[in-house]
C-alpha cells in the first residue's frame, strides 16, 4: 500500500453483504473527513445513502461511489466520480485534478477494506477498473481504464 493507513479505515458491512458474499450486487460508498483524515468504506448491494446525505457531502460531492458489474460475460469495476453540475463547490479542472490525485488512495481503501472476497475470489483481482469521471464539462465527461484491481492491493 502507498499511502492507505489502514488505522484511519472504517469498513462496515451493510444489511444482506458479507465480507464474502455476494459479488454481483456489490456497492462501495467511500467517503471521508476532512479534518481527521480518515476514510469511511461502506460496502452493501446498494449505495449507502445515509453515508451521502449529509449537507457538508451533498456540497463537496468528494464521495466516491463504485460497484462490481458483469460487463459481455466478464466482471469489471465501475468507479463514479462527480466532477461538475448541479451546486457543488470548486472548478470542474480543480475537481478532476483532486480525484485524480485521490484516486490511488481510493482504491487501495476499496481493494484492502474489501480484502476477504479477493482473498477467496483472487479472479476479481483481474477485473478492469474503469473510472467514470461525470461532468457537464465534456473535456472531463469521461470514462479512464486504471488498470486491474491487482494494482492497487
Amino acid at each position: 500500500m502507498e499511502r492507505l493507513n489502514p488505522d484511519k479505515l472504517h469498513v462496515t458491512y451493510l444489511a444482506g453483504t458479507a465480507p464474502e458474499n455476494p459479488i454481483l450486487p456489490r456497492h462501495y460508498t467511500l467517503t471521508h473527513s476532512d479534518r481527521t483524515g480518515e476514510l469511511f468504506l461502506s460496502i452493501g448491494d446498494k449505495y449507502e445513502t445515509k453515508q451521502t446525505s449529509g449537507l457538508y457531502t451533498k456540497l463537496m460531492r468528494d464521495e466516491v461511489l463504485a460497484e462490481f458489474a458483469r460487463e459481455e460475460g466478464s466482471l469489471v469495476f465501475r468507479v463514479h466520480c462527480h466532477i461538475s453540475g448541479g451546486f457543488v463547490l470548486g472548478t470542474a479542472k480543480w475537481r478532476y485534478k483532486i480525484f485524480q490525485y485521490e484516486l490511488r488512495l481510493v482504491l487501495e481503501a476499496i481493494r484492502y477494506g474489501d480484502r476477504t472476497i479477493f482473498e477467496q475470489k483472487p479472479d476479481l483481482d483481474n477485473a478492469p477498473v474503469l473510472i467514470h469521471f461525470q461532468s457537464t464539462n465534456r473535456r472531463f465527461n469521461k470514462v479512464e481504464n486504471w488498470g486491474c484491481m491487482a494494482d492497487y492491493r
